[in-house]
């Protein structure tokens, strides 16, 4: 007996021994680790249709088509959605419109994720907030859906709560019933003023995100 139980700690584990599992090796080559760090999906939500627009729901989409005009690039038409791709000091950023509409978003959001390889810390999802006075920027690594139905459907999907989205306040001024008339509403003309500046610096937020990091990017931009 005594021999039988030594011999279970001295017996050498090589790959020949039928009891011992060798564990699965992680490939750098197979899934281009590199190119995968340096890639970044960042999704404006919105609703598709020339109806929507220019409503403050929507200013997801109009930040990353402010980026694509600005830096002369295109958006194509793709599976679920619509992309761009803008790269900037070594990373890539793939720009995505879900045409899902905003109740399904969180369909795209995985699907694209999965497909270029892009690890979740590496996504950023761009949403109006009725909580935050007009053009106030919040930038978070992770919280709650706050009620908007394509973080909603965001977190659902994913399941979880950790990923970085970038909230663009639209403020709440609007009647009591009135909430969905205002935010599926047009911007006013004083704040079709103001969008040009928020939308340059949302552009820079979105580049902080892929070269400083998410700290940083917090640090310099939130409340501005």
């Amino acid at each position: 007996m005594l021999k039988w139980f030594n011999s279970l700690f001295s017996k050498t584990r090589t790959e020949d021994n039928t009891d011992y599992i060798k564990p699965a090796v992680f490939e750098p080559q197979k899934y281009n680790i590199k190119n995968v760090s340096n890639k970044f999906l960042i999704v404006g939500l919105g609703n598709i249709g020339a109806e929507y627009v220019n409503t403050r729901h929507n200013i997801g989409f109009k930040v990353v088509d402010f980026i694509a005009r600005k830096e002369g690039i295109s958006f194509e038409t793709v599976k679920l959605g619509a992309l761009a791709e803008y790269r900037f000091k070594g990373r890539t950023f793939l720009l995505l419109k879900p045409n899902t509409y905003m109740n399904l978003s969180g369909k795209a959001v995985h699907y694209w994720l999965e497909k270029e390889n892009i690890p979740l810390e590496n996504l950023m999802i761009i949403t109006d907030d009725l909580n935050l006075s007009f053009g106030t920027i919040r930038i978070r690594k992770k919280g709650s859906d706050g009620g908007h139905n394509g973080l909603k459907s965001i977190q659902t999907t994913l399941n979880t709560t950790d990923y970085t989205r970038f909230r663009f306040g639209i403020s709440d001024e609007f009647k009591k019933g009135k909430q969905v008339d205002y935010v599926l509403g047009e911007w006013d003309d004083a704040e079709k003023t103001a969008l040009p500046e928020r939308l340059e610096m949302a552009t820079e937020i979105i580049k902080s995100f892929g070269t400083a990091g998410i700290e940083n990017t917090m640090t310099a931009f939130n409340g501005k």
